[in-house]
């Protein structure tokens, strides 16, 4: 007669706790690959991938070329973007980016007097009538002071906008003039970094 204290032989314990066992459980156990068999790496999620060794010297220097081809675009397209982390000294700070949009959404004096410029030297020639360099130097004197009555006023809403904006911002103002000038007779087209904002948009 079967004692009804007996124990379960030990094989069958072990297999109704594999049993009971969920599935997920027994996937998330480490796998040991048996002896000569290669043991499987794991992929840790968000890793980039190692890129395989160069081969050669050759492809070695034309990954090296490639990296920084791409480092020169992107701090090129950051520098032009206005992005701070690739601008140049002399464009950094939130005062000099007031100062690019007030003249960006603007028609400055100063483009105007690179064209005056131009027609003042040829004018200038000394084939020409007197009277036409005559001309030439009055225009001359009217460019000239029209561009420094230009840049007074853009100075003055460039500091007023900043003493609102950034009233503790420190910025040395001598260099900032000479800034404003040399962006407000250039290009739009040839601005560094790119305008963005319209002529007449508000400031």
């Amino acid at each position: 007669m079967p004692s009804m204290f007996r124990r379960k032989p030990v094989e069958e314990v072990a297999e109704s706790v594999i049993d009971d066992e969920p599935e997920e459980s027994l996937r998330s156990r480490s796998y040991t690959p048996k002896k000569g068999e290669a043991t499987p790496k794991r992929v840790i999620a968000g890793r980039r991938p190692v890129a395989a060794a160069p081969a050669n010297r050759k492809e070695a220097l034309q990954r090296s070329r490639e990296k920084q081809r791409q480092d020169r675009e992107e701090r090129r397209a950051g520098m032009m973007s206005g992005d701070e982390r690739y601008l140049l000294a002399r464009d950094r700070g939130p005062i000099r980016a007031i100062a690019r949009d007030v003249i960006d959404s603007r028609r400055n004096v100063g483009t105007i007097f690179i064209f005056a410029l131009v027609a003042i030297l040829v004018a200038s020639i000394q084939s020409m009538p007197s009277q036409v360099k005559a001309a030439a130097n009055v225009l001359f004197i009217v460019m000239i002071v029209a561009l420094i009555l230009d840049t007074v006023l853009v100075v003055r809403r460039i500091r007023r906008l900043a003493s609102e904006r950034h009233p503790k911002a420190t910025e040395r103002w001598g260099s900032l003039y000479f800034y404003i000038v040399m962006r407000s007779i250039s290009f739009r087209r040839m601005r560094v970094p790119k305008p963005r904002v319209k002529i007449g948009d508000q400031i």
